[in-house]
């Protein structure tokens, strides 16, 4: 019940808290190229221990992952640094790839070599192609899952219900090629389509707009408080949670596609091993299309670095 993180940034540290809150884990071992930051956020929370779950929370080094259920990576440069800020950029969080490929190749080794059988679950920026360049079999990716979220919270606000009623994907990349699942979405069991048609409430113009908010959620966050933090973190301590406890749980989850012929989100079953099995939700010809569209758009990002074309 170990969990490693690897890089204890703004991102890191939110994840840190929200694994001591929810993922029932017994050790959490944090490390940063900057140690004595690792050593500070470990200390401070060290300093709550007594108000939660048995946990024993500290910094350390690669050594100390011997034993992890699940090492999760969230090191590298984030979309403020990188300049991934541009709502009209169509690159967006895929013009982080050049240098957070160079931080995956030190870091990636290092937990295989101490901690070969962990799942490893990427968090940073942009997760599927760093997936694909970890080159691990147990390696996954939070990826579109946050999407989904901030997809369902949408959907929930403007119908006025809670959004654990609401049932809603975002498929491919974690970016700016992600595809909405319209089709599939439901709220209380009625498609969400349906439920707009009752209310005679235009398609295009409101999906349109939604998806405009969600896609861009993290650039509105980060020109408020500098970093996309909070959110993810709940996420990558949610994904431990199932990894640890092997819930078997269904959710968006980057992982290499052999069909696609790269790493990409879909839902999938997620249980003490990483990704099970995937998951193929109902799409309409259009999202498929965009689907493979996300796909391509991977393929040629990360193509380079695995020596094809």
């Amino acid at each position: 019940m170990k969990v490693g993180i690897i890089g204890v940034g703004a991102v890191g540290a939110a994840t840190a808290m929200a694994v001591a809150l929810r993922a029932r884990a017994r050790e959490m071992v944090l490390i940063d190229r900057d140690a004595a930051r690792a050593k500070a956020v470990a200390t401070d929370m060290h300093y709550g221990e007594p108000l939660s779950a048995l946990l024993d929370i500290r910094d350390g080094g690669y050594d100390d992952l011997a034993d992890a259920g699940v090492v999760i990576v969230t090191a590298g440069v984030n979309e403020k640094a990188g300049g991934a800020t541009d709502r009209k950029d169509p690159a967006g969080r895929l013009r982080l790839l050049d240098a957070n490929v160079k931080v995956f190749e030190d870091i990636v080794p290092r937990i295989v070599k101490v901690a070969p059988a962990a799942p490893i679950l990427v968090v940073t920026d942009p997760p599927e192609p760093l997936i694909d360049v970890a080159g691990h079999d147990r390696v996954l990716g939070t990826s579109t899952y946050l999407d989904s979220l901030r997809f369902r919270v949408h959907l929930a606000a403007r119908f006025a219900v809670s959004p654990s009623c609401v049932e809603a994907n975002v498929v491919g990349e974690h970016g700016t090629s992600s595809v909405f699942l319209w089709s599939s979405a439901r709220i209380g069991g009625e498609r969400v389509t349906d439920a707009l048609a009752r209310r005679k409430i235009a398609f295009d113009d409101f999906c349109r707009q939604l998806e405009q908010e969600v896609r861009y959620a993290n650039i509105t966050i980060i020109e408020g408080i500098g970093a996309s933090q909070y959110g993810v973190g709940m996420v990558a301590a949610r994904v431990a949670e199932v990894i640890l406890r092997d819930e078997r749980a269904v959710f968006p989850a980057g992982f290499h596609n052999p069909r696609y012929g790269v790493a990409l989100s879909l839902p999938s079953v997620v249980g003490h091993e990483g990704v099970a099995e995937v998951i193929w939700p109902e799409m309409s010809a259009e999202e498929t299309a965009g689907l493979e569209r996300s796909a391509e758009t991977l393929k040629r990002a990360v193509g380079k670095y695995l020596g094809k074309s």
